[in-house]
Order: C-alpha cells, then structure tokens, then sequence
C-alpha cells in the first residue's frame, strides 16, 4: 500500500494462462483472496468507514458502498503486490512460507497483474464514484506502501515500519475526502493516531518473529538493536499515542463517548506495553516468559485500533 532476484516481465510471460483460467476450485479461490491479505484490510475498511462517516455531510448509499470497496481493493492490491514482491524472504520465513506464491500454488507474474490491476481498478472507480482528490489519496496510499514501505524501506533501515507505516494511516483521509473532496485537520489527526499506533503494534509482532527476520537479513528493530531497545521503543510510542487519541475530543469533532473509550482503551494498552518493557530477558535477549507480554500486547493492539475508531464512529451517530 521485496525481491532481490525478481524478474517481472519474463513472470508476467511464463503466467499469461493463469490469469486467463478460471479458477479450479474453492481452495485456488482462497488463494487469491489471501493474497489481498483479508485480515489486514479488514483493519484498514473500518477505519476508512470511520473516516467516511465522521465527516461532515453525506454520499448517497450506492456510493457510500463504492468508496469503501475501492479502500478494500486499493489495500488488497498493494498486499498483492507486496507478496509478489516479498515472495522469495517469505519463502524461508515459518510464518510465510505457506503464502501462495512461494507455496508454488500462484505464479509470481499472475499475482502482480491481479495486484496492478486491482490497484488501477479501485483509483478510476473511487474518482468516478466519489471525486479526485480521495481517488488521488487512493493512489498515495498504493504507491507509499508499494514503493516506499515493500521495495525501499523494508529491507534497508530499522526505521521501516516507522515510516512505511504512513501507507496504512491513510485510510480514513481517504473517506473523508470522498465525502468532503478536500482534506481538513480533523482526517490528519486520524492519520496521526494510526500512525503512532503502527509501531508498537509491529515492533510487538517483531519481538516474538525476530529470528525470521534475522535469518531473510530485513533490519526490523529487534534484529538491528535488540529486545530490550525494541520493548523500550514499544513503551515510548505508546506514551506518544495515548495524547493524540484525545485529540478528537479535545478539538470538537468527538464527544465523550469517544473521550471515555480512548482513556479506557489507552490504559490497557499502556498496561499491556509496560509488560512488555518489563519482560526479562536472558543473557541472548531471548524472552524468559516466552515473549507472551509481546504476543499479549500484538493482540491486543489490534482490537484497540478497532474498538477506539467504532467509539469515534458510535460518538458521531449518537452525540452529532
């Protein structure tokens, strides 16, 4: 929204037939949709909604239902990109390594022309529905994730999902814009919480994923400087979230049931992130718990990014 060795036209010659043929049965369905990452974009959908409807006016019901599939398809295409692009580190990563292009089960040139031309798809829909400023956001987000998060970033700085965090925060700017046509303060906060959200959310993930990383060389935080930096670094961007959270409330576009959630929400999350700074370590900076306050705080992390744009969302309807 990664490959050393890929070869994208001689990909694309050699699956010509497998874009062409219909798919066999449920099991090569399943396929193509795990390649748009339906967990993900599921994340990335409400938080669109949300931003959709917390903006000032309305869109008719039929194009309502457009704008948000494009956000699904747009983020779906740049996962698809992705795992063509990331298909031989996810190869000889365990948690990866039964994705469907390195499993062998979709050729590497057919899921890159059903990623591009998803991504084309959801940009002239959103234009056509909505208006050109959300399809051009549309478009960034692509573009940020593909670009700068899989091919630049990720393979060449610990930073990378600091930054490269920025693709998944754009959503609900993108359905503010398609609502609205412009882009105002209020959609940037949005994208501001997400984005502070997005490493401590990964860098947990990370800590209990760090010998895959470490064996593909991706210079993710824990590879790079360690757990123990890595837990540190988990705490100071959630001291950094919490603020930003009541940041609706504090500038009127929420009320207090959303004031009330992000307080709630927060502290469990801080609970949940002193935990995992606390977790002691042995001598190889190896968790002695089992890395379960990591695996706790992963979780959790994405229900508290759900629950909190739902109260935002709950906020408006009720409160106005």
């Amino acid at each position: 929204m990664q490959g050393l060795d890929c070869h994208p036209m001689s990909d694309l010659t050699a699956a010509t037939p497998d874009v062409l043929a219909p798919p066999q049965d449920l099991s090569e369905v399943r396929d193509w949709v795990t390649l748009l990452k339906p967990r993900v974009v599921s994340l990335v959908v409400l938080t669109g909604v949300v931003g959709l409807l917390v903006a000032p006016g309305s869109l008719p019901p039929a194009l309502s239902i457009a704008a948000v599939l494009c956000i699904a398809l747009g983020a779906g295409a740049a996962g698809a990109i992705n795992m063509w692009y990331d298909r031989d580190i996810d190869a000889r990563m365990k948690r990866t390594a039964t994705r469907p292009i390195p499993a062998g089960r979709i050729m590497p040139g057919a899921a890159l022309s059903y990623g591009v031309g998803l991504a084309v798809a959801s940009v002239l829909i959103m234009g056509l529905a909505t208006n050109w400023v959300a399809a051009g956001v549309l478009a960034l987000s692509i573009a940020f994730y593909v670009l700068v998060y899989t091919m630049w970033l990720k393979r060449r700085t610990s930073q990378n999902i600091v930054i490269g965090g920025a693709a998944g925060a754009f959503p609900p700017v993108i359905g503010w814009a398609a609502v609205t046509g412009h882009v105002t303060l209020e959609p940037l906060v949005l994208f501001a919480i997400i984005f502070f959200w997005t490493p401590p959310h990964f860098w947990a993930l990370s800590l209990f994923a760090h010998a895959d990383y470490e064996r593909v060389g991706v210079p993710m935080l824990p590879v790079t400087h360690g757990a123990k930096e890595t837990r540190r670094q988990v705490l100071l961007y959630t001291l950094v979230l919490l603020p930003l959270t009541l940041l609706p409330s504090l500038l009127g576009f929420a009320g207090l049931i959303y004031a009330a959630a992000a307080v709630l929400l927060g502290a469990e999350f801080l609970r949940q992130a002193i935990a995992v700074f606390r977790d002691r370590q042995d001598e190889a900076g190896r968790s002695l718990s089992g890395d379960l306050p990591a695996k706790k705080c992963f979780r959790y992390s994405l229900s508290y990014l759900g629950l909190l744009f739902i109260a935002l969302a709950v906020d408006r309807m009720i409160l106005g």
